[in-house]
Order: structure tokens, then sequence, then C-alpha cells
């Protein structure tokens, strides 16, 4: 039971000893609220094992987690959450997109590669075309910000996409 536990990870936080306090917490605790991560002490609100444990599958106690990560996921990882928090989101769910992006031996559908691909394309367009919301030539530097404000859209909208995969993958419906 203590392998998995070491090698699940959450949102940005690889937790290890922590991790089994949060299965107990979770297990006994209130039903209705997700918990909150004792790191950072943000609701944690999908639970994403790594590679490895998943290959471990045939395992009896880690197939067990895995079931109940699946039960937590369906149960708090539809929640709405903020602006912040997705903010917060995003450098972990970046990087795990574009590991799966570059590991020919993962599989994301095809579909959702050509969402990430389109919109990191129109992105870029945007950027280095010279129409602007706010032109750069007339105002300086405050001319970047919509640049930077398309640029952030566009990564929300990426790890957007990405979390619904990862949720579907580990507990989703």
């Amino acid at each position: 039971m203590t392998q998995i536990l070491e090698l699940l990870e959450k949102l940005g936080h690889t937790l290890s000893s922590s991790c089994n306090c949060i299965l107990l917490v979770w297990h006994h605790g209130p039903a209705i609220q997700p918990c909150k991560c004792p790191l950072c002490r943000r609701h944690i609100t999908l639970l994403v094992p790594n590679e490895a444990s998943l290959k471990q599958r045939h395992n009896p106690d880690v197939a067990e987690i895995l079931n109940r990560i699946e039960r937590y996921n369906r149960l708090f990882g539809e929640r709405t959450t903020g602006l912040i928090q997705r903010m917060q989101d995003l450098p972990f769910l970046l990087r795990r997109l574009l590991r799966e992006l570059m590991d020919p031996q993962r599989t994301l559908p095809l579909v959702i590669r050509a969402r990430v691909y389109i919109a990191m394309i129109l992105s870029a367009i945007y950027i280095i075309s010279p129409v602007d919301i706010i032109p750069e030539g007339i105002l300086g530097i405050v001319g970047l910000l919509d640049d930077l404000l398309v640029v952030l859209i566009c990564f929300l909208h990426v790890a957007a996409i990405y979390r619904s995969v990862l949720f579907f993958r580990h507990g989703g419906t």
C-alpha cells in the first residue's frame, strides 16, 4: 500500500508521506468537500497517478488505491475551479501535456491533439501578426499586454482541455 502512496502525484506536488494522510482524511472526513493539500492548503480536485503506479494495477493493494482515486475524482474532479486555481495548476498540466505530446508511447486522442495544436498556432499567429487590439507602435510596452493576455488564455484553454482528458482517464464518466 505504501508503494503506490509514494508514486502518487497531485497537481504540482509529489505526495509521499502526506499521501497516506490524504487518503485517510478523504475516507473518514466529510464526503461533500474535497481534501486540502497539506503543502499548500488548496483543495485537491484531481488526483493523478503516475505511470509507474498504473503499471502495477494488477497488484491488489495498488488496484484498491487506484479505485479509491477514481472514486475521489468522480466526486470532485468535475467541480469548477476559479481562475487562481487554474493558474496555479497551469505549470503541472502543461509540463505533463508536453511530456505526453513528445512521448510516442503515450496516446493522446487525435481530436485533443488537434485542439491543442490549433490553439497554439492561432495564438502564435496573433502574436506574430502586426494587427493588435492594443498596438505596440502607438502605446509601446503597454501594447504587449494584449499579446500576453492571448498567450495566457491559450495556455489556460489548453490546460483545461488536458485536465478534462486526465479526469476522464482517472475516474471520469
